[in-house]
């Protein structure tokens, strides 16, 4: 779920064309989730990945076993733009993201990457080795995102895996190496 499919926001001309209602001068505030943000999470969950949207169930569950990786960017007014999760194995040394996402207004700002930045951070100062992630391949600015941060597809085959989350829903699986 990491990332929106490209071809969904390219279908929104009227969201791309609209003024912007929610001025960039609005501070945001990268913070750790917390449980009262969880109805707002599920929100921004399902307003950026709509029928790919985590359940409310799993999104409690993910928030309470990850709590520490689970960033938000807060705009103050009580909404939440953007949100990363990455999960930890209890033993070894690696973690995968398994969501990042920002929602469109705020977009092609950066945010993106400051999450990605800050949870990779924090995942390296845990001790974390090897993070992965998974993306739909048609998303070219979300694996642009990623191979500028480092990350490049895990092999066999570029990483792609056909129907990795179910028919017709192929991913990239792409690995970034963090030194110890």
């Amino acid at each position: 779920m990491t990332a929106e499919p490209l071809e969904r926001s390219l279908d929104r001309h009227e969201q791309l064309t609209r003024p912007d209602p929610y001025p960039a001068t609005l501070p945001l505030v990268l913070r750790t989730a917390r449980e009262s943000d969880l109805p707002e999470l599920r929100r921004l969950d399902e307003e950026v990945f709509q029928e790919v949207a985590y359940p409310g169930f799993l999104l409690r569950q993910l928030f309470d076993m990850y709590e520490e990786h689970f960033l938000v960017l807060d705009d103050g007014t009580g909404r939440l733009r953007g949100y990363v999760l990455a999960a930890t194995r209890a033993l070894g040394g690696d973690s995968w993201i398994l969501g990042l996402c920002v929602t469109q207004d705020r977009r092609r700002h950066g945010l993106g990457r400051e999450l990605m930045t800050e949870v990779l951070t924090r995942l390296h100062r845990d001790g974390i080795g090897v993070v992965r992630l998974t993306v739909e391949p048609a998303n070219l600015a979300a694996i642009l995102l990623y191979r500028s941060l480092g990350f490049r597809p895990e092999e066999p085959d570029g990483g792609l895996r056909p129907d990795y989350f179910g028919p017709g829903m192929h991913r990239q699986i792409m690995r970034l190496d963090i030194a110890a």
